[in-house]
C-alpha cells in the first residue's frame, strides 16, 4: 500500500472513531438521523465505487441491489428467523450477489451507454415489481427492532459507522490485490488486461458481485434506520442521482464515499440552514460533474493523484541527488549490457512455432501462410513496411484475432482456439503500439498486474532498474510516454513468460534511448529466461538486438534468416526503399 493510500485510510479511520465518539453526544436527534442517512448513503456509494469508480462500468441499478438486501432483511424479520439482525444483514448482502452476477452478464458483450440502458431497465423493472408487491411486513406494519446496544439512534449511528469502516477496509484490501488493480486496467483497456492474463469476464462479474453485496448491505442498514421501508426509498431516480454523484466525486476511495453520502443525504438540509436556494445545489453539482467529465477523473482522484505526484517528485529528486554506488555492477549500466551472442539458433528447440498463419478480413488477405519460429533464449525480429501485416500477426498469435488459418504452438502446445487471457497465462505475453495504462496506478501496481502475482519489492525494483524506469512507487501519471512504453515491456517480462511479443517498443524513443533499449532487449533472454519476438521499424535497433529476422511484405514472407544476411537481401531492400533494383551497401 502506497503512502497516500495509508494516509487516506488512516485519516478515514480517525474520522470514523471521532464521529462515533462525539457526534451522538453533541448533535440533536434530527441531525443524528441525518448523520445515519449520510453513513448509509456512503455505504451504498461504496458499491458505486467498485463498479463505476474502479471497473468503469456504467451501472444504474445499484439501488435495486439495495432493495434486494432490504427485502431479505424484512422477510427474515417477519419470519422471526434465527440469527438476528446482524446475520440478516449479511444474508441480505449475499442475496444480492447472484442478481448482480446475472445483471453483469450483458457487460461481457456490451459497454458504455448500451450497458447503462440494460442496467437502467433492471432498475425500472425492480421499481415496478416493488410497487406491485410491497415489502414484507408492510401490510400488517411488522417493524424491525434494532438489536442492543445499537437500539437508540445514537447507538445505531455508531453501528452504521462500524459497518462502513469494515467495508472500507475490506474493499481497500481487495483494491491492493491483483483483482482490484485489474479493475483499473479493465476501465482503461480491456485488451491490455487480457494481454496480461486477466480474465475480462471474471473481472467484470466479480465487480458486479462485490458491488451488489455492498449495496445489499446498504439496503439492510436502511431497514434498521427506518424499521420499515417503502418502494420510494429505492426508486430508479435514486440510482440515477447516486450514479451522477459517483461520477463527480469518486466513491472508490473512503473519503469520496463519505463526501458522496453527505452530498446525497444532508446537502439539502445544510443549504436550507445557511439560507441558500436549493437550485444552487444543482449549480454546484453541474460544475463538479463538468470538471469530472472534462478531466476524466473524479474530484477525489484528482486530489489523491496530486498528493501522489508531489510525493513521487520528492522521491525522484532524492534519487537524482543520491550518489551512485561505486560498486554498482557494470551490467546494470544501459551502455554496457551485453550484445546478443552470435550463437546459432538452429540447435535450440523452438519455443514458439507458427505454421501457415493465414488471416482474412472479408476478401482482403492480411496474412498468407506465414511461417515463423522463435527459438528458446533468442530475440527474433519481425519487420516489414507499413501495412505488411506485422501487427495482424502479433494480434493473431496472441489470440486477439479469431478464425485464422494455420497453427500456433507454444513450447509444443497448440494454442488455437484459446482466448488472449488464456494464452497469456500459458506464457505468451504481448505489448501494444499504443499504451493504455491507468494513471491511478503506480509503476509497482502495473508490474503486479503484468506479473500475475504479488511481486517482491526487490524483484520489482530490479526489473524497473533494468529497463531504466523510475522507482516503483512513482505514479504512472507523471512519467512520459517513452517511459510508459518501457514500463509496458517490463510488465510483459515480469510474468516470466516463455515468449514476449513486443510491438514497436522503441516508438517515441530518441536515438540514444533506442540504443539503450536494444542492449536491454538483447539481454532479456539471459537475464529473465524470456524469448522475444520484436516488431520494429528501427533497423539499428533490430540489427543490435535480433539474432534472426523474418520480413513481411503484403502479408507474405519475403525473407527469413540471420539478421545480417536478411537485411542485405535485395528483395528486402526493395520492399523498404520502394525500388526494384537497389545496390547493396
Amino acid at each position: 500500500m502506497n503512502l497516500v493510500d495509508k494516509r487516506g485510510l488512516g485519516t478515514g479511520l480517525g474520522i470514523a472513531v471521532l464521529a462515533c465518539a462525539l457526534l451522538p453526544l453533541v448533535l440533536p436527534p434530527y441531525w443524528i438521523y441525518l448523520a445515519i442517512s449520510a453513513v448509509i448513503s456512503a455505504v451504498i456509494m461504496q458499491s458505486f465505487g467498485v463498479i463505476v469508480g474502479r471497473a468503469g462500468v456504467m451501472s444504474l441499478c445499484q439501488m435495486s441491489f439495495a432493495a434486494i438486501g432490504a427485502w431479505v432483511v424484512l422477510r427474515l424479520n417477519v419470519a422471526d428467523a434465527p440469527g438476528g439482525f446482524y446475520l440478516w444483514l449479511l444474508l441480505g448482502g449475499l442475496a444480492a450477489v447472484p442478481v448482480g452476477v446475472a445483471i453483469g452478464l450483458p457487460a461481457l458483450r456490451i459497454r458504455g451507454v448500451n450497458l447503462a440502458v440494460v442496467t437502467f431497465g433492471f432498475a425500472v423493472s425492480t421499481d415496478i415489481v416493488l410497487n406491485v408487491n410491497p415489502f414484507p411486513g408492510a401490510a400488517d406494519l411488522t417493524m424491525l427492532e434494532r438489536p442492543a446496544p445499537f437500539d437508540t439512534d445514537g447507538g445505531y449511528f455508531v453501528f452504521t459507522v462500524i459497518v462502513f469502516t469494515v467495508l472500507a477496509v475490506a474493499l481497500g484490501i481487495i483494491g491492493r490485490t491483483r483483482l482490484g488493480l485489474s479493475w483499473y486496467e479493465l476501465r482503461h483497456s480491456e485488451r491490455s488486461a487480457a494481454a496480461h492474463g486477466v480474465s475480462v469476464a471474471r473481472g467484470k462479474l466479480a465487480a458486479f458481485a462485490i458491488s451488489a453485496f455492498v449495496a445489499g448491505i446498504g439496503g439492510g442498514l436502511l431497514v434498521g434506520q427506518l424499521s420499515l421501508v417503502v418502494p420510494q426509498n429505492f426508486a430508479m431516480g435514486q440510482s440515477l442521482a447516486l450514479f451522477a454523484v459517483a461520477i463527480m466525486i469518486g466513491p472508490h476511495h473512503p473519503e469520496g464515499a463519505v463526501l458522496g453520502g453527505i452530498f446525497g443525504a444532508v446537502m439539502a438540509t445544510i443549504m436550507e440552514k445557511v439560507s441558500l436556494p436549493q437550485d444552487f445545489g444543482g449549480v454546484l453539482f453541474g460544475a463538479g460533474a463538468l470538471l469530472a467529465l472534462r478531466s476524466g477523473l473524479s474530484q477525489t482522484d484528482l486530489t489523491r493523484m496530486r498528493r501522489r505526484e508531489r510525493d513521487a517528485r520528492k522521491i525522484l529528486k532524492e534519487a537524482e541527488d543520491a550518489p551512485a554506488p561505486e560498486d554498482a555492477p557494470a551490467a546494470k549500466e544501459a551502455g554496457s549490457l551485453p550484445a546478443p551472442a552470435p550463437a546459432p539458433t538452429g540447435d535450440r528447440a523452438p519455443v514458439l512455432a507458427v505454421q501457415g498463419l493465414t488471416v482474412k478480413f472479408g476478401e482482403v488477405v492480411a496474412l498468407d501462410a506465414v511461417d515463423l519460429t522463435v527459438p528458446e533464449g533468442a530475440v527474433v525480429g519481425l519487420i516489414g513496411p507499413n501495412g505488411a501485416g506485422k501487427s495482424t500477426f502479433i494480434a493473431a498469435v496472441s489470440g486477439f484475432v479469431a478464425g485464422y488459418g494455420g497453427a500456433v504452438e507454444l513450447a509444443g502446445r497448440r494454442l488455437d482456439g484459446l482466448g488472449p487471457s488464456r494464452r497469456a497465462v500459458l506464457g505468451l505475453r504481448r505489448t501494444f503500439q499504443t499504451t493504455a495504462i491507468a494513471p491511478e496506478l503506480s509503476l509497482y501496481d502495473y508490474l503486479t498486474i503484468g506479473a500475475g502475482r504479488r511481486l517482491p519489492r526487490a524483484e520489482a525494483d530490479e526489473l524497473l532498474e533494468f529497463f531504466g524506469c523510475p522507482p516503483g512507487q512513482v505514479p504512472v501519471s507523471i512519467v512520459d510516454a517513452g517511459t510508459r512504453r518501457l514500463l509496458d515491456v517490463a510488465a510483459a517480462v515480469a510474468a516470466r513468460p516463455k515468449v514476449a511479443l513486443l510491438d514497436e517498443p522503441a516508438a517515441g524513443q530518441s536515438a540514444a534511448e533506442s540504443l539503450r533499449l536494444a542492449r536491454r532487449l538483447a539481454a532479456v533472454p539471459a537475464a529473465f529466461g524470456v524469448s522475444v519476438l520484436l516488431v520494429e521499424h528501427d533497423m539499428e535497433l533490430v540489427q543490435a538486438t535480433c539474432e534472426q529476422v523474418t520480413v513481411l511484405d503484403f502479408g507474405h514472407v519475403i525473407a527469413s534468416g540471420p539478421t545480417g544476411e536478411v537485411l542485405e537481401d535485395p528483395a528486402v531492400r526493395a520492399a523498404y526503399l520502394g525500388a526494384a533494383d537497389v545496390p547493396a551497401s
